[in-house]
């Protein structure tokens, strides 16, 4: 109670004086607080995490990235209608199943077509095995042949505006690709080109040029077979028609149409006209010794004699040999008295060449109809040889563009556009925390001080 009483006597006293000194009052301390408490009493200060960070940054710069986006989104449509509309034409087609010659045959078509490339024998090789040859006739759609018609056909070095001519094929190349189904054998060929008609043209162009690369380098047994016999048909043919000549002149010039007929006839004729004059030469000699030589009847009978032994020795002829003006058309009397038949004593020396010259067209006729039975097969067989393509899918003028996508490159130029602004103002921004003692930002400070003195050297023209 005392105490108490002393502590505000004291503090009354120290209010009465206050304005004459200052009083120092002292508290007792505070204790400190148990260790198990010491981390609740004062929480630290929470940090914030990455998204919140950066979605800010970005918040604050959002007009700035609303002008990006317009920008790219004005500069992405002018694009979109500034590039050339392109336009898709496709085919599909289906090698025939081959095999012996005209696997041989495809191989050897294949090594013509391409130079001899490097690979080609393995699959040529790999074909010769089996039925299916649509890898080859991809090899064939590729080949620098079909390339280099196409491109002359279509004046696509003027249309493609290129220089050379190599850069041409190789546009064109890039343009059209050549799908082949494993399973089906199918080979889809698509040419894409600014133009729908010619996009079409093109398309239908590899299809007849493949066409006419098969059929002209064709080198199957077949075709050199049919080649062999056409050219010696056309020789055996001449033949025929030099022999037939020279055996219609000899019938001409000696009236012999067929020595065995002929001979026979006038065999069997002379006989008659020898029996006649016999019996005419014994009635004459009854005639005689009946009414003498000067009677009406004697000279009658003499008449016929002399008639008969008339034709009978000009039936018979002259047993001289045949000379060089005989055998020819000009030089024979025959032929100018227009005899029907040679005499009989000439048949002989007639029969020779004739049976010469009449056996020589009989040979080249049996030739010639050989030849022309063997040219007719080796044609068939030739076609037979001969790849044809057949088309599943002819090419048709496209109706829709292919390319370009307007809206979806329009959307991802801008999305692409407004993320790189993005990215530049979060780069910037962790940029601008780092410290200047930063190696980085050393680093960094010297790369471009070194720029900008060689810049500065570059043009005040002094040397580096």
């Amino acid at each position: 109670m005392s105490a108490t009483n002393g502590f505000q006597h004291e503090l009354s006293a120290g209010e009465g004086h206050h304005h004459d000194s200052s009083v120092l009052v002292e508290r007792p301390p505070v204790a400190a607080p148990a260790p198990q408490f010491a981390s609740r009493a004062i929480p630290p200060p929470a940090l914030s995490p990455n998204w919140v960070t950066n979605a800010s940054v970005l918040w604050e710069h959002r007009r700035l990235l609303v002008r990006v986006a317009a920008v790219s989104l004005i500069l992405s449509l002018l694009l979109a209608f500034i590039l050339p509309k392109q336009y898709k034409s496709s085919a599909s087609i289906m090698p025939p199943s081959n095999s012996g010659a005209s696997t041989a045959m495809l191989a050897a078509l294949a090594g013509r077509a391409l130079g001899g490339l490097n690979g080609l024998g393995g699959l040529a090789g790999s074909l010769l095995g089996g039925n299916n040859t649509t890898a080859l006739f991809v090899e064939l759609l590729r080949s620098g042949t079909v390339a280099n018609h196409l491109i002359d056909r279509f004046d696509l070095q003027h249309v493609y505006r290129k220089r050379y001519r190599v850069d041409t094929a190789k546009y064109l190349a890039r343009h059209t690709t050549f799908v082949e189904d494993k399973k089906s054998g199918v080979i889809t060929i698509t040419v894409v080109d600014t133009d729908p008609r010619r996009s079409r043209d093109l398309a239908q162009g590899y299809l007849e040029e493949l066409n006419l690369l098969l059929n002209r380098t064709s080198t199957s047994s077949a075709h050199q077979e049919r080649v062999f016999i056409e050219k010696r048909l056309a020789k055996v043919k001449a033949d025929l028609e030099q022999a037939q000549q020279e055996m219609s002149e000899f019938s001409s010039t000696h009236s012999t149409v067929d020595i065995k007929e002929q001979t026979r006839a006038l065999v069997d004729a002379a006989a008659r006209l020898q029996a006649q004059m016999i019996v005419e030469q014994s009635s004459l000699s009854s005639l005689r010794q009946i009414y003498g030589d000067g009677n009406v009847r004697v000279r009658a009978a003499q008449a016929r004699i002399g008639v008969l032994q008339g034709e009978l020795t000009k039936m018979s002829g002259t047993s001289a040999p045949l000379s060089t003006t005989e055998a020819s058309p000009a030089g024979d009397e025959g032929s100018s008295n227009n005899e029907l038949y040679p005499p009989l004593r000439q048949l002989p020396r007639l029969a020779v060449p004739f049976a010469d010259l009449y056996r020589k067209v009989q040979v080249q006729e049996t030739v010639f109809e050989l030849l022309t039975q063997q040219y007719e097969l080796a044609r068939i067989q030739e076609a037979k040889d001969v790849p044809v393509v057949s088309v599943i899918d002819s090419p048709g003028i496209p109706e829709k563009k292919s390319f370009p996508p307007r809206l979806l490159l329009t959307l991802l130029l801008t999305l692409l556009a407004t993320a790189a602004a993005s990215a530049a103002l979060l780069f910037r921004h962790r940029w601008s925390q780092v410290g200047p003692a930063d190696p980085r930002k050393l680093l960094a400070d010297q790369i471009v001080g070194s720029l900008q003195a060689r810049l500065t050297n570059g043009r005040s023209g002094e040397p580096r």
